[in-house]
Parts: C-alpha cells; structure tokens; sequence
C-alpha cells in the first residue's frame, strides 16, 4: 500500500509538512501537496493521485467545492480534515462524496490508520498465490500446499523463493540468491544456498531429486518455472 500517491491538500503550510511527514515516516514514497483548490484538481488531473486528503477550511475554495467538482471526473478516495466537528459538516462532506472525516487536532497513528483502511477498501490487494506444477505456493502466508497437506516455509526460504519468483522464467545467479538472503556479505554462503535450495524443493516438488518448478542452471544459478508458463 506505502507506495500509492497520496495528495494532501491545505492552505496552512506547516500542517501540510506536518502530514507529509507522517506518510513518508510511514514509508509512503509518494507524498503530493497543494495549498489550494484550483493547484488540487490541476494535480488531480495531471497527477492522478490514488488518494486525497482534503481540508475543509481554505480560502476561495473550500473543501466541499473542491470534492464537488473532483467528483465530476474522478472516483479517488478522499479523506476530509477539519476542525470543525457539526454534524452538519460531515454529512454535507459524505453527500459530495467524500470517504471519511477526520478531526483537527488528529494523532498521526488515527490519520494512518484511516488511510490506510481506505486505501485497503478501495484498492484490494490480489491474493499472493503461485502456482507451481506440484505445490501452490501462498506468499502471504508463507505456506506450501501439496496433495491436501500445508508446509510451513522457514524465513530463509520464503526471502529465497520470493527472490526466484520475482524473476520468474529468468535464472538467478548464486551469488544475487545469497545476498539476497545474507546481504552484501554473502561469499561463502554458497554450499548453505544450496542446502536451502534442497529442503525448498522437498516441500515444492513432487520428486526433488527430479525437480521440475526449482531447476539448475549448471555453473550459473537457478530458475524457477511457473505452472502454465513457457519456458
């Protein structure tokens, strides 16, 4: 999720820093801010955030303008900010479209938090499986499942196998499989690599002494084979 677009959007300079702050300290590497609602939907457009977070209270264009004439062209999720906490307010900020409302003064850990199921809500993560020709492999669960039966990965495994599948049909060299798993200093490591490598395809292969999904690339590395995939 940290690497959605997020445009933040107040008149006041130090709250703007202030919540860009936040998202980047949180790992957001794409903080956007505009200081008005002409400069918001100009960005909007050009920029094409995945999310808004909007105040209410600006000058010439308010909040509620600014949502009302960004509905017109985009659906993007749009968090409002405001000190002002009636009833009113709120309801008139849900009718234009917005997502949710949060309170001025906020603690850092509730703005993530709403943003974070927003963004969740509207952007749905795809599930983490692959499928290789004897086992499926859950990546967010770090599991195996073959023949009916679930296997644990251990870390070293899952950092290995996530590195094979990132390159998926392509050979990993030993040496980026070992830093990968130990960092840059990773010489030496290599008769470990392939002990890791042995008890992977004991858990990936249906004969690991015939591996078919985990296969060597003599002198130079390995290559992992997705089920269906030409290779």
């Amino acid at each position: 999720m940290n690497d959605r677009m997020i445009l933040v959007v107040d008149d006041e300079y130090e709250l703007l820093e202030m919540v860009k702050s936040i998202f980047e300290r949180a790992g957001f590497t794409q903080v956007l801010t505009a200081s008005s609602g002409e400069a918001a939907l100009k960005m909007c457009k050009e920029q094409m955030p995945d999310m808004m977070i909007l105040d209410v209270m600006m000058p010439g264009m308010d909040g509620f303008a600014i949502l009302k004439e960004l509905r017109k062209t985009s659906k993007i999720p749009v968090l409002m900010l405001t000190a002002r906490g009636e009833a009113e307010d709120k309801f008139m900020g849900f009718e234009n479209g917005a997502d949710d409302y949060l309170l001025k003064p906020f603690l850092p850990k509730e703005l993530l938090f709403r943003v974070q199921a927003i963004l969740k809500r509207v952007y749905p993560e795809k599930e983490r499986k692959v499928f290789l020709d004897a086992a499926t492999v859950d990546l967010e669960k770090a599991i195996v499942q073959r023949n009916g039966e679930i296997i644990s990965l251990t870390a070293k495994e899952f950092q290995l196998f996530e590195k094979l599948y990132e390159n998926a049909g392509r050979i990993v060299t030993t040496g980026s499989l070992c830093q990968a798993i130990c960092g840059d200093f990773w010489q030496g490591y290599e008769s470990t690599l392939a002990t890791h490598i042995r008890h992977l395809r004991e858990k990936i292969e249906e004969n690991p002494s015939k591996p078919v999904a985990l296969v060597t690339i003599k002198g130079i590395g390995y290559r992992l084979n997705i089920k269906g995939a030409q290779t």
